[in-house]
């Protein structure tokens, strides 16, 4: 197979368009599909074609990469685009699904043919755009030239976790991971709001953890984001971590784990959506700590 592939891209929000862009620059053909087409639009002028059909999207190509909201999200599109799907296609499924949708794509490539790959992605707005996402991968080896092209275009490494994408081996990796990045996101609204509520100047605690095992470049890198009103555009939305957060308390439900901080940032998380903050930076959580949209940080 040529390292110059036609690879259709179906969802093209915050990381899906980053993605489709680092996929032109690498010299593939890229066909571009989002149910609201104004946010493909954009694309054309980087190269890709927008396509108007997740079917016209896909017709032909070596490898499909979806990058959609949810698991049932994910399915309904590729529903769409049966029509089209060639036999032997490489299905890149970025999504995160959570472990019981990952079964379901599964079995959808089983039955249309195609070479499934369970393949989340870490990483936000600004790794996206730079192509230095580390992309989290599972299935067979035999079909893993394919798609190293597309990885290779849209990350800085890959992390290889099993052979077979079904198992969703990628997709607990990725949960695991984003139980982290939520519970510390959390932890960073929660510091601000306290510091705030007792007259503490943040840059105070910063100084007394400075250099220590404590301090962390992502605690001072989401509290600037808040503390210097950057909120939008998100790194990363307070809706889609709000729906991660919930598939992470699934997954420890149905594997016999409280996992309380996790559910304690869902309901964070839901709360800061309410009030208005849905399309924010994930660090928008920050206002669940008040009752009202406005409380100042610091």
């Amino acid at each position: 197979m040529t390292d110059k592939l036609t690879v259709s891209v179906l969802g093209t929000g915050i990381m899906g368009a980053a993605m489709a862009r680092n996929l032109v620059r690498a010299g593939h053909t890229v066909r571009v599909w989002n149910r609201t087409r104004a946010k493909a639009e954009p694309l054309a002028a980087d190269g890709a074609q927008v396509a108007g059909t997740p079917a016209a999207a896909v017709e032909g190509a070596d490898v499909v990469l979806t990058m959609l909201y949810d698991g049932p999200a994910a399915l309904d599109v590729m529903r769409e685009a049966a029509p089209a799907l060639r036999s032997g296609a490489a299905w890149v499924q970025s999504t995160t699904a959570g472990i019981e949708g990952v079964g379901a794509l599964a079995a959808f490539a089983h039955e249309h043919g195609l070479v499934f790959f369970d393949a989340p992605v870490l990483g936000t707005r600004q790794p996206a755009e730079s192509g230095q996402l580390l992309v989290l991968a599972a299935g067979p080896s035999a079909h893993r030239a394919a798609v190293t092209p597309v990885f290779d275009a849209v990350g800085a490494r890959t992390v290889w976790s099993g052979e077979d994408g079904a198992a969703g081996t990628a997709t607990r990796l990725k949960l695991v991971a984003n139980s982290w990045v939520i519970a510390a996101t959390a932890a960073v609204g929660e510091v601000l709001a306290l510091a705030g509520a007792l007259g503490v100047d943040p840059q105070d605690f910063f100084d007394a953890i400075g250099g220590g095992p404590l301090d962390m470049g992502y605690l001072r890198a989401k509290s600037a984001l808040v503390l210097e009103d950057r909120l939008t555009p998100p790194q990363f939305a307070v809706a889609t971590a709000a729906k991660d957060a919930r598939l992470i308390v699934r997954a420890g439900e149905e594997h016999g784990v409280r996992l309380d901080v996790a559910a304690a940032s869902a309901e964070r998380l839901e709360r800061a959506a309410a009030q208005g903050h849905a399309d924010e930076d994930m660090v928008a959580a920050y206002f669940a700590s008040f009752g009202s949209t406005d409380r100042p940080a610091g």
